[in-house]
């Protein structure tokens, strides 16, 4: 079983759109709703994979409401922390060619109350699962210490802990030393300070993460794949993508993929870069189910050369 822990939670509406201009009516030519917020998309993933996860999350209002209606039909047996604040709605607009704009709401202000029973409730709902998985960005209340309070008390219960989120939080997260984190190549630049250009300073970034308690780092380079770094070696994988539709929520479904190939080692990283090409080709926040998943077409190398340049250098 994968727990997930959600603190910012959406209902994201997703419109395709023949071009995005400014002032004008735009008519979609197809729209969908979904649960949102990273850590909900890896439960919907784990889900679609006819895997048992539990989500936790604070919920309020209509859209919380809603958000829980439809896990439950997806199978995502849903933990609500209930919350006065009302749940965000986000609004995701994609064209033709794949390009996504996105207009996510702040979401509601977490009482210092609200904050510390969404914590009991993962120690109290944490039943031995395989991981948790915390995810997104934190809701305003919360501090940035929060991740780094929840890694420390999972631990603390024999837990493991995949921590997916950036900034301030990922960085005061990492002395509490999470079992894995997972950021893209702007989180990680970010994270260390300075400009990654080839796979080589990715992979040297990925290690000073690990020095400074992160057990594994699986780092997301968009077209360019993934890298894992961790105590078993360094490893790269690539994926072909046919057809991009909506990167929304890929990264998320890639997480799930690796967790519930075990979350270690090369053949957890064939997964994750699976899962992530296969939610790439979908529509809106869509998430794979087996029959779209293709790990014969990934690629994986171990000591990949170091030299190759990243086709999108991130800058912190």
């Amino acid at each position: 079983m994968i727990l997930t822990v959600t603190p910012n939670p959406s209902l994201d509406r997703t419109y395709e759109v023949p071009s995005l201009d400014r002032g004008a009516v735009l008519r979609a030519t197809r729209d969908r709703v979904d649960p949102g917020g990273k850590g909900v998309n890896v439960s919907r993933a784990v889900a679609a994979a006819r895997v048992l996860t539990t989500a936790v999350l604070p919920l309020g209002g209509a859209p919380g409401a809603l958000i829980a209606e439809l896990l439950g039909a997806q199978g995502v047996d849903v933990t609500a922390v209930t919350v006065a604040g009302q749940t965000r709605s986000n609004v995701t607009l994609v064209e033709p060619d794949g390009t996504v704009t996105k207009i996510n709401a702040p979401g509601p202000e977490l009482t210092a109350e609200e904050s510390a029973l969404l914590l009991e409730t993962v120690r109290t709902t944490a039943d031995a699962p395989a991981w948790i998985a915390a995810c997104g960005s934190l809701p305003r209340g919360l501090p940035p210490e929060w991740y780094a309070d929840l890694v420390a008390r999972a631990r603390e219960a024999g837990a493991k802990v995949a921590l997916d989120t950036s900034g301030t939080a990922l960085t005061a997260a990492l002395a509490a030393r999470p079992d894995l984190i997972k950021p893209n190549a702007s989180e990680l630049a970010q994270a260390v300070g300075r400009p990654l250009v080839t796979l080589g300073e990715v992979a040297r970034a990925a290690q000073e993460l690990r020095s400074r308690g992160a057990g594994a780092v699986l780092a997301s380079l968009g077209a360019d794949g993934q890298l894992l770094v961790s105590a078993e070696g360094t490893f790269h994988g690539t994926a072909p993508v046919a057809v991009v539709r909506s990167d929304i929520g890929a990264g998320d479904a890639s997480l799930a993929g690796f967790l519930i190939a075990g979350g270690t080692g090369p053949e957890a990283l064939v997964s994750a870069l699976a899962h992530g090409a296969a939610a790439v080709q979908l529509s809106g926040s869509a998430m794979p189910v087996p029959a779209d998943l293709r790990p014969e077409a990934v690629h994986v190398t171990e000591n990949p050369p170091l030299d190759l340049p990243l086709s999108a250098p991130a800058a912190p």
